[in-house]
């Protein structure tokens, strides 16, 4: 998780390299860390859930890390014709969703299944 916060930040700030506004800079940079923060935070919590909740979550951090490396890496690298600006909003949204929807399933499938 860290490589891929570090390096999504990395695409972003590169791509963002002709923006002057700090403040959205810094705007920008906790969007597309939030969602690294968050799947952390549960790891962290996640003891206590059954075997599929967490390897769900194991997929969804490594879903997150890989995507959100290959999507920035190939807006920064001017591979895309994408305003640069709508990808670092909605990649963060998608990864949102995407935690939103699976671990919450795999928790309420799991329920009453032993560990």
């Amino acid at each position: 998780m860290l490589v891929g916060a570090v390096g999504s930040l990395g695409f972003m700030l590169y791509a963002a390299r002709h923006q002057n506004s700090r403040i959205l800079l810094l705007l920008f940079a906790a969007w597309v860390l939030s969602p690294f923060v968050a799947v952390v935070l549960a790891n962290a919590v996640s003891q206590r859930w059954s075997v599929l909740t967490r390897a769900t979550l194991n997929v969804t951090m490594l879903v997150i890390t890989l995507g959100s490396l290959a999507i920035y890496g190939d807006v920064a690298l001017g591979h895309t014709k994408a305003k640069i600006g709508a990808v670092f909003l909605m990649v963060p949204l998608a990864w949102w969703l995407l935690i939103a929807v699976l671990v919450p399933i795999a928790a309420f499938v799991s329920r009453g299944k032993t560990r």
